[in-house]
């Protein structure tokens, strides 16, 4: 029996510290293409894996994200699904879809809006929605290094996963700071700091650092190592304030 409840726990472990989506704040920044290319680009993963000892424990993790850029105006779709099962528990459940649109008026001043779904089983989320919109700042662009910042207004709809569930309605403040830096034709060095505080309540809040490493390996594969920190000062349900994961892949892009 112990031996089984090790197994299921370290499988839990494993899932959360490999898993784009267990994230409550979605790094849209990791997923927009630093190019000047107009047109379509995107690119997904997807992994799986099933073990057998005694009991069988399957997992699965999909992602992927589309882009269109015009010279003014950018679309961005992200969406993911992550799933993992011991026996007969659930353990893991968890996806978004993320839509994004971005204007430029001037060639320093950028206004944003967005729409995002998202269910979390692991922070405890049964459906979250949000809408918003706000200015995004180009303070620096250079070849070797991109810096943004952006302080934006959401609408929030929350059901934590309890029983009886129980819903928020809310309007926060979604601020971040970015930047890309590319040593390299080869490398690129992200890194984002989200604060999301809650307008009539400012101690209620969200914070997430997310640091990103990626190599190209060819044309169009790379492989990343990524940092993930989120802090959460009232988590929904039973969640934990703070969780960390620090994960490596590969990723294909178009």
């Amino acid at each position: 029996m112990k031996r089984i409840l090790f197994l299921n726990l370290l499988q839990v472990v494993l899932v959360l510290t490999g898993l784009p989506g267990t994230a409550q704040i979605i790094n849209v920044e990791n997923a927009r293409m630093q190019s000047d290319s107009i047109g379509w680009m995107g690119g997904a993963s997807a992994s799986f894996s099933f073990n057998k000892s005694e009991q069988n424990v399957f997992s699965l993790n999909m992602s992927a994200h589309l882009q269109y850029k015009t010279k003014k105006d950018l679309w961005l779709i992200l969406g993911n699904y992550g799933y993992l099962r011991g026996g007969s528990k659930r353990y893991l459940s968890n996806r978004f879809l993320h839509f994004r649109y971005n204007r430029k008026l001037t060639p320093w001043l950028r206004w944003e809006a967005f729409s995002q779904v998202q269910k979390d089983l692991v922070t405890d989320i049964k459906l979250r929605s949000l809408t918003g919109t706000g200015p995004r700042f180009k303070i620096v662009s250079t070849k070797k290094l991109h810096l943004y910042a952006a302080a934006l207004l959401m609408y929030e709809i929350e059901s934590e996963a309890t029983s009886p569930v129980i819903k928020h309605f809310n309007w926060r403040s979604s601020n971040y700071i970015s930047f890309t830096i590319l040593p390299n034709e080869n490398m690129e060095i992200i890194s984002t700091t989200y604060f999301q505080p809650r307008l009539n309540l400012l101690k209620d809040f969200r914070l997430l650092n997310d640091l990103n490493l990626r190599i190209k390996t060819g044309k169009r594969f790379s492989v990343s190592l990524q940092w993930n920190l989120i802090y959460d000062q009232f988590p929904a349900g039973t969640a934990p304030n703070t969780i960390y994961t620090f994960q490596s892949g590969f990723n294909y892009q178009f």
